[in-house]
Parts: C-alpha cells; sequence; structure tokens
C-alpha cells in the first residue's frame, strides 16, 4: 500500500487480532489463564494507558485489548529483524530520541490512538522496589490527555527480566489485568 497510514492501520489491526488469537490459544491449550476487570474502558480513543511490567506477555495482553494500540518500544527492537517489520508497519514509536518520542506520542494521541506506556521502562525485577523512568512522566504531563492507570498481576512470576524465557512455571499462570478509574490531567504549567 502507498498510502502509509492506511499500512499502519491495517498493520495495527492485523497485529490486535493476532495477539487476541494468541491469547484465545494459549488460554485454550491451557497454558495461561486470565481475568479481565472494567477493560471495556480501554475501547475509548485517544487514551494515554499507563502500566506496570510485571511479564513480557503484559504487552500481549495490552495490544489485545486496545484496538487503535500504538506504543514506545526500544529502539533495539526496531533494529532486530525478527520484530522489525512489524514495529515499523505499525508505526510503533521507538525510544531512540527523546523529544522526538514526545511529539510522536502527541500526534499518536492527537489521531485517537491509544498509547501504552510502561513507566518502568523495562520490565519489572520480582521482589526489587519499582524504579521508574521520566519518559512516562514527561508524556503525561505534556499531552492533553487524562491517564488510565491498568495494573497487572502475574502468577506465578513468569518471562520477567533476567529469566530465560524457556523456563516454564510448573502451575499454570494467571493474569490478572485491571484498568482503574482515569486520572486527571496534571498540567506542567
Amino acid at each position: 500500500m502507498r498510502d502509509g497510514e492506511r499500512r499502519q492501520r491495517l498493520a495495527r489491526r492485523i497485529i490486535h487480532h493476532a495477539m487476541r488469537g494468541f491469547l484465545q490459544l494459549m488460554r485454550g491449550l491451557g497454558v495461561l489463564d486470565y481475568r479481565l476487570h472494567d477493560c471495556q474502558r480501554l475501547q475509548r480513543p485517544g487514551l494515554l494507558v499507563l502500566a506496570n511490567h510485571p511479564t513480557l506477555i503484559d504487552v500481549v495482553f495490552l495490544i489485545a485489548l486496545i484496538p487503535h494500540a500504538d506504543c514506545v518500544v526500544k529502539g533495539r527492537l526496531a533494529r532486530n529483524p525478527f520484530t522489525r517489520g512489524p514495529i515499523r508497519a505499525a508505526g510503533y514509536i521507538t525510544n531512540n530520541e527523546p523529544q522526538g518520542v514526545l511529539d510522536a506520542a502527541r500526534e499518536s494521541l492527537a489521531k485517537g490512538n491509544a498509547l501504552i506506556l510502561f513507566p518502568e521502562g523495562t520490565r519489572s525485577v520480582p521482589g526489587r522496589a519499582l524504579k521508574f523512568r521520566r519518559g512516562a512522566a514527561n508524556i503525561a504531563l505534556r499531552t492533553p490527555c487524562d491517564i488510565t492507570p491498568v495494573l497487572i498481576d502475574c502468577q506465578p512470576s513468569t518471562l520477567t527480566k533476567g529469566e530465560p524465557w524457556y523456563h516454564i512455571p510448573a502451575q499454570r499462570v494467571m493474569l490478572n489485568l485491571k484498568v482503574l478509574p482515569d486520572m486527571a490531567r496534571i498540567s506542567h504549567e
């Protein structure tokens, strides 16, 4: 497709449905189960979604639940031969240039996309205190929308930072995802 906007919408729609299918497959095979709370709130346009990041699959859930999801991804993923194609096709924002991230976030939200951010910047390490980065706060302060917080819990812990992807828990993984009430926009002025 020559029309970049149309190609991007189609790529995001395909990724959204692929993630939904993946979650249904994993549940059907008994690999994982999940409980979703107030997720219909993620269907609204122009959301700034801030979520904790306890496992590698939480982003799969968010993209599967949000039809017009945009997200900020690590720059190295945009260079990885396995992930760069979908990232480029979907037009996801890379974190290579801080000012560029802020401008791209504003533009994405203005188009009605839901922007997914993980304030930690990377996955949580079980047992360690959370350490937030400034990027999500800067975007929250400089964009004209409320914050939609999402709280994610994964038991037993799996696909965490520093844990090999092939380490399989002895019991079925249960992921709880709860969309909390919006937080009113905070002005930085």
